[in-house]
């Protein structure tokens, strides 16, 4: 269980929000998950910090979160500030989320597999990823294993779905330069939503839905 109390690396965004950018249909707050639906989140190398600012509106409204952070960026410091300018108690709201870290693509892979189980546990309403797939991306893997090892990870975001899960995914794939870039697209492929975040010259973050699936009624 993540302790909000344990000070942890400060991660210091402007977050200002320019209007999000859509094709089809009007969309809800870029800070509201879509329910029971699989959203991909890129653009900027910011992207795992990014997810932090999410978390503010699920904890407050009492949502259970589980965290697999591959990026190593969760930060309980800034969880806790944002607890403290709410007039919270960071300590009321350490049951609600549930972090484990990652530090191989084997491992994360691991993780996502596991989710059924510790849903049986921890009932998370939301689960956000971090790092997929770039941890899939180190070159000190081979790509056979790597190859292996992420079609695991696909396989085992599509196990949560009876759960109705909502399901974010953060990532910098698009930063790096691999042979391996077919893995986003497979990511991408698979995904409800995919939503494309962008710095503006204003210092402002710009959301971009590129790819949005109607969801069939409960």
């Amino acid at each position: 269980m993540l302790n909000l109390s344990t000070v942890g690396r400060h991660v210091a965004m402007s977050l200002p929000i320019s209007p999000w950018k859509e094709e089809q249909q009007p969309v809800q707050s870029p800070w509201v998950f879509s329910n029971q639906a699989l959203t991909v989140f890129y653009g900027c190398p910011e992207m795992p910090r990014l997810s932090h600012y999410f978390l503010p509106r699920l904890l407050f409204a009492k949502k259970q979160v589980l965290y697999l952070d591959g990026a190593n960026q969760i930060s309980p410091l800034l969880l806790a500030r944002f607890a403290r300018e709410r007039g919270v108690d960071p300590s009321s709201v350490n049951s609600l989320i549930r972090v484990a870290r990652a530090f191989t693509c084997f491992q994360l892979t691991e993780l996502v597999r596991r989710v059924p189980k510790t849903l049986e546990k921890f009932p998370a309403d939301v689960l956000i990823v971090t790092a997929l797939p770039d941890l899939y991306f180190d070159e000190d893997v081979r790509d056979r294993e790597a190859r292996a090892s992420f079609e695991h990870a696909l396989e085992g975001l599509a196990n949560p779905a009876p759960f109705s899960l909502s399901i974010a995914l953060f990532s910098d794939a698009t930063s790096f330069k691999t042979k391996r870039r077919d893995f986003f697209q497979r990511l991408r492929n698979q995904a409800d939503h995919v939503v494309k975040v962008e710095s503006t010259p204003e210092n402002k973050l710009s959301f971009t839905r590129e790819k949005n699936t109607p969801l069939l009624p409960a």
